[in-house]
């Protein structure tokens, strides 16, 4: 049985819901939600190093008990804190937890007031009219919590992107150690880099298929076997994802790729366009009657149709096809086309990494320079600066950027949008910075027209560079706040700021459309890993992923430009 960061994660997140269910040390339950965060989508294989009898590096926040438990669970797949806990809390409290705008502390007044303890009985509650009374809740947050519910139950669960790339990595090594096996893909949704995906679909070339399907189905992490034949099967894997297998022959490759990557609405679009000139496109091949006419790769497919190659992470029935029709298909920024990263947080604040630290782990990954950007003094729980703290910062990136050659740090602050729209802190110090990036980190129910105006207010402000995640949403927890982007977009452009996609896998904050509307209106993206230790700059990763699927360039991404040309569009702002 192999674990994974995110399954200790996952029972760390478990162990500190029913802690605070319970109303136990704060502390203590900070603690365990601290270790989750650092586990959860660190490139650091923190469980793969326990399996392999390794010591662990230093982690902050890691102590003695905490590295026990997660040997415990790498080794048994159980925490024996966890399984106490769920004796002592009433069984079906933590399945509430996973609905957005449920934590701890509302799951145990619902269940002390109405004695709702299951998502059905919390459904039957709201549909009462019940929920409304509660201190805390109202007509709007019962509404609410009726929508996610339905919702939960039509779409059933989906895994965050960095969390299904935990699972799908291993598995497609697994494969492609299989005898006779040519090639092993994943398509579907991961393959078009979509936020959260509800399954895996893997694509097997091999001659001989059975033994690929026993392979499959004899994983170690799989729990359930749904279907299993000769060149196909689907399995249901420990931590709850599904995963389908097509055993294919090499000259339906590509066919299968496309048919299998979808979206379902860009493969209804391109086999009217197959109909419209006799053809048939399905996973097997293209063909005009009975006889095979490409399919062997993806480029074959699309040519019979008079279509350029179209980019994974486009296929979305939102004018890509036309493009690809016009050869107007935007060349899609790279990785390597990141010079820099503008939104890094160090130990200063709530990040673990010194300057020097998160200076040295962007080098690297080949990046030239990097903003230092800690929370501001109201983020309190995030140990944020006030002006005299951010000065002395400044002084000491001063002194690290002295002499040095290879990366340049950058003296930057996430500064909080207070509710009236004015910044968190004083413009004497704001103005000592190269960037200042503002952030919504409270007061997220306001109206669409407040909160609109708050954030426009706050980009009116002198030394304003940048929008951090601009939407606010945490995936799955939080939905965007109602703000009409539309209008921050045009006002950024008027400006002269920028906009963040922020990279972190709970976030990938621009959503895709917005990307491209700020394309579409000229207003420059960057690309953040709100790394708060070296191992998440892997996020800038989900986030080019994330600035692919908005159809972003290379021109229309802040920071792929060399700092020379970077520090201008920095200052006009200012």
């Amino acid at each position: 049985m192999t674990v994974h960061n995110s399954d200790i994660a996952a029972i760390f997140r478990e162990i500190a819901d029913l802690l605070e269910i319970e109303a136990a040390n704060p502390f203590r339950i900070r603690a365990y939600r601290n270790a989750a965060r650092m586990l959860d989508g660190s490139s650091l294989d923190v469980a793969g190093l326990i399996r392999q009898g390794r010591d662990l590096p230093h982690i902050p926040g890691i102590g003695a008990d905490l590295e026990g438990k997660m040997r415990e669970i790498v080794a048994t797949g159980r925490c024996q804190t966890l399984q106490k806990l769920r004796r002592e809390v009433p069984p079906g409290l933590a399945d509430l937890l996973v609905l957005p705008g449920l934590g701890p502390k509302r799951v145990k007044l619902l269940y002390d007031e109405l004695d709702v303890h299951t998502p059905a009985q919390l459904e039957r509650a709201a549909r009462d009219g019940r929920i409304r009374g509660l201190p805390g809740f109202g007509i709007k947050t019962e509404q609410r919590l009726l929508q996610a519910l339905v919702k939960r139950s039509e779409t059933g669960r989906r895994f965050k992107l960095s969390t299904a790339a935990e699972y799908a990595g291993p598995l497609v090594e697994y494969l492609r150690a299989t005898p006779g096996v040519m090639r092993v893909e994943i398509a579907g949704s991961y393959r078009r880099a979509r936020e959260t995906v509800g399954d895996l679909d893997v694509l097997v070339t091999a001659k001989a298929g059975a033994k690929v399907i026993a392979r499959f189905t004899a994983y170690d992490e799989v729990a359930q076997t749904v279907a299993s034949g000769t060149t196909r099967a689907t399995v249901i894997l420990r931590c709850g994802l599904q995963v389908d297998l097509r055993v294919l022959p090499e000259a339906s490759y590509g066919a299968a790729m496309v048919y299998f990557t979808g979206s379902k609405a860009h493969n209804i679009a391109i086999r009217r366009l197959a109909q419209a000139r006799g053809l048939k496109i399905s996973e097997y091949g293209v063909f005009r009657g009975d006889r095979i006419v490409a399919g062997d790769t993806e480029e074959s497919v699309y040519r019979c149709l008079d279509l350029a190659w179209i980019p994974p992470e486009l296929r979305e029935d939102r004018g890509e096809i036309d493009a690809a029709r016009a050869g107007w298909l935007p060349r899609l920024v790279e990785f390597d086309d990141l010079r820099g990263d503008l939104h890094c947080h160090t130990r200063a604040s709530d990040g673990q990494e010194t300057i020097a630290g998160m200076a040295a782990a962007a080098q690297a990954l080949g990046l030239d320079y990097i903003a230092i950007t800690e929370h501001s003094r109201k983020v309190t729980i995030a140990h944020g600066l006030d002006a005299r703290r951010l000065l002395r910062q400044i002084d000491e990136i001063d002194r690290f950027n002295e002499g040095r050659s290879g990366i340049t740090v950058l003296k930057g602050i996430e500064v909080d949008i207070l509710d009236d729209g004015r910044l968190d802190l004083p413009d004497g110090v704001l103005g000592r910075l190269d960037l200042v990036i503002g952030a919504v980190h409270s007061s997220f129910g306001l109206s669409r027209e407040t909160q609109t105006t708050r954030i426009m207010k706050a980009m009116d402000h002198p030394h304003f560079t940048i929008l951090a995640h601009p939407t606010g949403r945490l995936i799955p927890d939080r939905e965007p706040y109602d703000v009409d982007m539309a209008r921050l977009i045009r006002h950024a452009k008027e400006r002269g700021c920028h906009l963040e996609l922020n990279a972190h896998p709970e976030r990938l904050d621009l959503l895709d459309i917005y990307c491209r509307q700020a394309k579409d209106e000229g207003v420059l993206v960057a690309v953040g890993s709100d790394a708060h230790r070296a191992a998440d700059f892997a996020n800038l990763r989900h986030g080019v992923g994330q600035a692919r699927r908005g159809w972003l360039e290379k021109a229309d991404i802040l920071n792929t430009r060399p700092l020379k040309a970077l520090r201008p569009l920095l200052r006009q702002t200012m």
